[in-house]
This record gives C-alpha cells, sequence and structure tokens, in this order.
C-alpha cells in the first residue's frame, strides 16, 4: 500500500473538491496504515479550533488486536439493537438507506479487521442533565474529527465516524485505559477504501434552511417557479 510520501500531495486537494466528495467510508481493506500517514492526518485534526483555546481533545490509536476486538464486539452489541430499531423506522425503508445498513453490517463484521482505529475523546466529563455542559465538551472535538475525515479523504484513505462502539461510556473506559477525567467522544476506523470516493447525493440547502424560526422556508422556491 502507499505509504506518506507518495499520497502526501493529496493534501494539496482544494478544499471545496474534499468537501464535495467526502463520504462515509465503511468498507476498508486490512492493509497497514504508515505511521507518517496517520500522524499527519491527525497533527491536522488538532489544527482545528476549540472551547477557550483549551485543546482538550485527545485520540487513541488502536492498533493492537485484542482492543480492536473489544471495541469490535461493542459495536455488534449496539448495533444488534439498532439495526432491530431500524426495521420501524420508515425513513429506513429507501434503497439508499438498504446500502447504508449493508455498509454498517459489514463494518460489524469486519471489525477487527481494519488497520487502525483511532478514538477521539475530551478530557472532560460529562454532566447528567446539563446538555449545555455536554454540548460545550463534544462541541471542542468534533471540529477536530471533521479535519481527520477531510485530511483522509485528500489522501485516499476511507474513513467514518460512528458512536456505536461507545453505547457504555464505562466499557469502553476500560477497553481503552481511559481515566475518569477522559470521555470517549467519536470513533474513527481508518484504513485504504474498497470502494472509491465521488460526488455525493444530498436533497437540495433549500429544504435544509429555516429562516428566524422553524418552518420558515424562505429560501425554498415554490413548486413549478
Amino acid at each position: 500500500m502507499p505509504n506518506f510520501s507518495e499520497i502526501s500531495d493529496g493534501l494539496n486537494m482544494p478544499l471545496v473538491d474534499a468537501m464535495q466528495t467526502q463520504r462515509a467510508i465503511r468498507r476498508l481493506l486490512p492493509d497497514p496504515v504508515d505511521d507518517e500517514t496517520l500522524l499527519r492526518c491527525l497533527e491536522l485534526a488538532t489544527k482545528a479550533p476549540s472551547g477557550s483555546d483549551l485543546q482538550a481533545f485527545e485520540f487513541v490509536v488502536v492498533r493492537d488486536p485484542d482492543v480492536k476486538h473489544q471495541l469490535a464486539r461493542l459495536n455488534r452489541q449496539a448495533w444488534s439493537v439498532y439495526r432491530r430499531l431500524a426495521k420501524f423506522d420508515k425513513r429506513g425503508r429507501t434503497e439508499s438507506a438498504a446500502r447504508i445498513m449493508d455498509a454498517v453490517q459489514w463494518q460489524a463484521d469486519h471489525f477487527e479487521e481494519v488497520p487502525v482505529v483511532v478514538v477521539a475523546c475530551a478530557r472532560g466529563l460529562g454532566v447528567p442533565f446539563v446538555p449545555v455542559w455536554n454540548s460545550t465538551l463534544y462541541g471542542s472535538v468534533y471540529p477536530a474529527i471533521q479535519n481527520l475525515l477531510l485530511s483522509a479523504r485528500s489522501m485516499g484513505l476511507g474513513a467514518t465516524l460512528t458512536t456505536l462502539p461507545l453505547w457504555s461510556s464505562w466499557l469502553a473506559r476500560r477497553t481503552l485505559g481511559l481515566p475518569i477525567g477522559v470521555t470517549p467522544v467519536a470513533v474513527i476506523p481508518l484504513g485504504w477504501p474498497r470502494g472509491h470516493y465521488g460526488p455525493t447525493t444530498r436533497r437540495p440547502v433549500e429544504e435544509s434552511i429555516h429562516l428566524d424560526r422553524y418552518g420558515n422556508r424562505a429560501f425554498l422556491k415554490p413548486e413549478g417557479s
């Protein structure tokens, strides 16, 4: 597989191209990802803004088969429940949703084969029933995760964000040896894709925009216009 010197030019990809072709890549090859490539992705992740510039993010890089196996077990436990619940969701009955479900199932079946799993964490503890605190805690990490995903995309790596292995924060902490003051936020399996990137399909942006109050779709053109 390519090393960093062979793919580093990908970091010159125009940002808009990376954004428009970024997608969740769940089917990954077992081939290794070299340390230099991984470290560059994580270095770019740390360039993201964070609350009060505390840089309260930590990354646990998992290569050990035993640790991956434990994360895979947690992932499959959560997925087994989510998969059953999804059958009752009408939104999950489209062809697109079926393809996503198949990909998530594939990832669950092959989780241990992923060459590297990055667990993004926040320094701090969530506080039950205090949404603003938890939003601040997680919000200081997610920009770094997006930077990680975009840098991976630019160099041709496949990646996706999942929280299924974190359904039990306590079990995830025990698996990763996290101290009580560090909270796991997201899991990013990372590797060389079996498929390929390409333009994504999204509903028109006007359908997602509300002006001043929810429901006021001021930018949505009337039908037939």
